[in-house]
């Protein structure tokens, strides 16, 4: 048990790594933040992003069709206006971060 406690820090400081490194403006879907480090768990990467995204850009990591963080998407909002992040108006009246935003 002791021995699995470096890798998971490990993994958190890789995604917040990769998450920091996101430029203004731009976003990355959680599968992208995972492939980077060579993993294929999007859902990891929205765990370590729950319980240890609050101190990096956590905005510019939404979900595969650009819509954000679910339950943050006003806060979000104020984040991509403030950078410029192109966005899409939906037909509900919501947004969704233009494909051209993505790395």
């Amino acid at each position: 048990m002791a021995g699995a406690r470096p890798e998971v820090r490990d993994e958190v400081a890789i995604v917040l790594d990769i998450v920091e490194s996101i430029p203004p403006g731009r976003v990355m879907s959680y599968g992208q933040v995972a492939a980077t480090f060579g993993s294929r768990s999007a859902r990891g990467v929205g765990r370590i992003m729950a319980m240890y995204g609050s101190d990096v850009p956590w905005w510019r990591v939404v979900r595969a069709g650009g819509l954000p963080p679910q339950a943050h998407e006003e806060e979000a909002l104020v984040h991509y206006e403030a950078e410029g992040t192109p966005l899409q108006t939906r037909a509900n009246g919501g947004y969704r971060v233009a494909a051209s935003a993505f790395v």
